[in-house]
């Protein structure tokens, strides 16, 4: 299971998007392991660009699997956003809450986006693994 971030499905998306992420988007969806989350799609809906773009959209969302954001997810959120703030780490919210549903759900995030990057790090500075 692959939770594609809005930043690499705007590389998919967009004519100009960077080959590599869109390769891997296209991986994750032949593969059959693509799947987002109620923000990704809500970032996405706000951002499309044109009737095409809300096209792709809505056959997306027709057989994209859509991870759920219940109260679990939202106290890793709250946990991760409180992590990342003790070690002086400020990034949105939203991405904070992408990560704590891909790892709630045991999913690996795609992403072209550098803030989750500094996510990971806060992770494994939590978990104990890096000092």
């Amino acid at each position: 299971m692959i939770l594609i971030d809005t930043s690499s499905w705007i590389h998919l998306l967009r004519p100009n998007g960077d080959p590599a992420v869109r390769g891997r988007v296209e991986f994750a969806l032949r593969a059959g392991g693509a799947c987002w989350c109620p923000i990704v799609q809500l970032e996405l809906w706000n951002g499309a660009r044109g009737n095409k773009e809300r096209r792709v959209l809505q056959d997306f969302a027709a057989v994209i699997p859509v991870l759920p954001m219940d109260d679990p997810v939202w106290t890793a959120a709250y946990d991760l956003a409180r992590l990342a703030r003790d070690r002086g780490v400020t990034v949105p919210a939203t991405d904070i809450a992408i990560m704590a549903c891909a790892t709630r759900h045991g999913a690996t995030l795609e992403s072209a986006d550098k803030d989750f990057d500094l996510l990971r790090n806060v992770q494994v500075l939590a978990d104990g693994h890096m000092t």
